[in-house]
């Protein structure tokens, strides 16, 4: 890797308007025929009880892949596509000002990696669009082309952070200090102190906060 720095983004309401993990479920289930919606809203309404009983959102992201238990990744996968087709249609799909954003470091040489609780079905077709060369993402277990509903390491909170130092220590030349991170939650906190230019991505108050008492800080992006 040859970039002078590299720009880390999360995904859901930072890059792009919606919540692609629940999204995509939605549109999944109910693609695959009469009460696909139903079941949509019964594992929704689950996981939001369980979190606002105060589940860690690392569980709360264990517990979603486990609906995808035996079914089969290639499927998936291209259910992924098809929904970002159908998503990406919508002109407001992506959050214009963070485009602008990346659209500015990839100009300056910088290389665009993706930081994501979702997995690589919902995240792939969005990398190709903004050019973004690496993943760093939930990656659920498969055995035999199948997924097995086992989350090995959630790339949530705390986790996002361990799979970006790591990345940066793959990669010597590079370092954190020039690095850029956005994110819209103060879940993304642990990544974004990793960088020398995190900048919050809407009107979380809690993360600007928390940036704010930074020096220098970078802002945010409506």
């Amino acid at each position: 890797m040859t970039a002078p720095y590299l720009v880390f983004t999360d995904v859901d309401e930072t890059l792009i308007s919606r919540k692609s993990m629940f999204d995509f479920l939605s549109f999944w289930l109910e693609g695959r025929g009469p009460g696909g919606a139903q079941r949509y809203r019964e594992i929704h309404h689950g996981l939001q009880k369980a979190a606002d009983a105060g589940v860690p959102r690392e569980e709360i992201n264990r517990r979603f892949y486990r609906v995808y238990q035996g079914e089969a990744a290639d499927e998936v996968a291209a259910a992924g596509q098809r929904w970002f087709t159908n998503r990406a249609a919508d002109p407001d799909f992506f959050i214009h000002s963070t485009m602008r954003a990346l659209h500015a470091h990839r100009a300056a040489g910088a290389q665009l990696v993706l930081v994501s609780g979702s997995f690589e079905p919902c995240l792939a077709p969005i990398a190709r669009t903004v050019e973004a060369r690496l993943i760093l993402c939930t990656r659920p277990g498969t055995r035999g082309g199948r997924y097995t509903g086992h989350v090995p390491e959630p790339v949530i909170g705390d986790g996002k952070a361990r799979a970006v130092r790591r990345l940066l220590d793959e990669h010597p030349g590079v370092r954190a200090e020039d690095c850029w991170a956005y994110g819209d939650h103060l879940s993304d906190l642990p990544m974004l102190r990793l960088v020398g230019h995190p900048v919050a991505v809407g009107d979380d108050p809690s993360l600007i906060a928390a940036l704010a008492q930074r020096q220098p800080a970078e802002g945010t992006l409506a």
